[in-house]
């Protein structure tokens, strides 16, 4: 098996299970939505969801200047 072939299988071994764990985590926190069990307020849910976009809007940056290996400037 050449290098490439190693990186690829390394890349998707970990992908899948670091995408796992995240999938796994969001179904966790959505179980915080129940008001049977949990109190929280509007705000608590923005803060919780503006920080996964914000952290997925970043993930996708940087696959975004890998693949294209520019980085953009915006005013």
């Amino acid at each position: 098996m050449d290098n490439l072939s190693k990186k690829r299988e390394r890349f998707v071994e970990l992908a899948e299970k670091r995408t796992n764990v995240v999938l796994k985590n969001l179904d966790l926190l959505g179980n915080l939505s129940n008001k049977n069990n949990y109190e929280f307020s509007q705000e608590d849910f923005t803060k919780i969801i503006k920080t996964i976009r914000e952290a997925t809007n970043e993930l996708e940056r940087k696959y975004n200047n890998s693949i294209t290996g520019k980085k953009t400037f915006k005013l």
